[in-house]
C-alpha cells in the first residue's frame, strides 16, 4: 500500500501550517482528513489498520440464521454493520427478520451505517463507548435477554461480560478482522525525525497499537519528540499511556468531528495562550 500525502490545505484556515497524520483504514480516514483540510491542514494518511472478512462465518451465518429469536442486536463498530446485512441477505432474510429486535448503536456513525440501511437504532448512548451503553440499559431490563453482537475478532469483554453477569445471554460472532496493512513507513519516518509532523490522530486502540508494529518502535518513547498525539477518547488515551507515550489531546465527544474539534482547541489555546504572554511582556 502507498502512503499518500495529501495537500489540498486552505492557509487561512484553523489548523494552517499543521500537518496531520490519520490513520484510520481506507474510507474512514476520508470523513476526517476533509474535516481536517477544510480548516487548512495538510492530511498525511498513514492506514494502520486493514479490515478483513472473518476466516469462518459458519458462527456468524448460524446466529443470523436463527436471528428472530434474539431480543437485542447490538453494533459496537460501523465496521459490523456491513458485514451483518451482507450475511442477513445471503440468509435469504430481509430487514422485516430484525422487526421484533432492539437494535443498539455505540456512535453516531455506527447509527447513521444502519439507518442507511433502513434500520432507526433504538438505543444509541450518549457516551460512544461500550459504558456508555450499559448505562444506557439496567440490569432488570436485560435479565433473560438474548443478546448478539457482530464484533471485530479482538473486542473489549466489558459488555459481553456485564451483560452476562446481569442474566442476559449474549453470542458473539466474528463479522471481521483487523490485520497490519501492507505499507511503507519509511516517509513518515523522516517526516517524524525532522520534526515535519504536528499530531499524530489515533481512532482506537488498534490504531495505536498497529501504529507502533509499522514504525518498527516498541514504545512511543523510541520515536522522535515533537508530533502531538491526538486521541478519539479516554480508553485509546490509555493505550497510549501503556505503551510509553501521553496523549496530549484527547476528545470529550467520542467522534472524528470531536477528534477535530479538540486538535482544533488545543492550538486555539495554545494561541491566545502566547498572545496573552507576549501582549503582558509589552512587546
Amino acid at each position: 500500500m502507498r502512503v499518500e500525502n495529501m495537500n489540498k490545505s486552505h492557509p487561512d484556515g484553523l489548523l494552517a501550517g499543521k500537518r496531520i497524520v490519520v490513520t484510520r483504514p481506507g474510507a474512514q480516514a476520508r470523513e476526517l482528513g476533509e474535516q481536517v483540510e477544510t480548516l487548512g491542514g495538510e492530511v498525511f494518511n498513514f492506514p494502520t489498520i486493514e479490515i478483513k472478512p472473518p476466516e469462518n462465518f459458519s458462527p456468524f451465518d448460524t446466529a443470523v440464521g436463527q436471528i428472530e429469536s434474539y431480543h437485542w442486536l447490538i453494533f459496537t463498530s460501523v465496521n459490523a454493520v456491513e458485514p451483518f446485512f451482507s450475511r442477513l441477505q445471503l440468509g435469504g432474510k430481509t430487514i422485516a427478520s430484525l422487526r421484533g429486535l432492539k437494535i443498539g448503536a455505540i456512535g453516531p456513525e455506527t447509527a447513521k451505517k444502519l439507518a442507511s440501511a433502513g434500520i432507526s437504532a433504538d438505543l444509541i448512548p450518549q457516551r460512544y463507548q461500550a459504558e456508555g451503553l450499559l448505562e444506557a440499559v439496567t440490569p432488570e431490563r436485560m435479565k433473560d435477554q438474548r443478546v448478539l453482537i457482530p464484533r471485530a475478532a479482538e473486542a473489549r469483554e466489558i459488555l459481553p461480560e456485564t451483560l452476562r453477569r446481569w442474566g442476559a445471554t449474549v453470542d458473539l460472532v466474528v463479522a471481521y478482522r483487523t490485520a497490519l496493512p501492507d505499507i511503507d513507513a519509511a516517509p513518515l519516518l523522516e517526516l517524524l525525525c525532522q520534526g515535519a509532523i504536528d499530531v499524530i490522530t489515533f481512532t482506537s486502540s488498534s490504531t495505536v497499537r498497529n501504529f507502533l508494529r509499522l514504525v518498527g518502535k516498541r514504545s512511543f518513547g523510541e520515536i522522535s519528540p515533537g508530533s502531538l498525539l491526538a486521541c478519539i477518547g479516554p480508553i485509546t488515551a490509555q493505550t497510549v499511556a501503556q505503551l510509553g507515550g501521553r496523549a496530549d489531546i484527547v476528545a470529550t465527544e467520542f467522534t472524528t468531528a470531536g477528534l477535530t474539534r479538540a486538535i482544533v482547541e488545543h492550538f486555539r489555546s495554545k494561541s491566545e495562550a502566547l498572545n496573552s504572554s507576549v501582549g503582558g511582556r509589552g512587546i
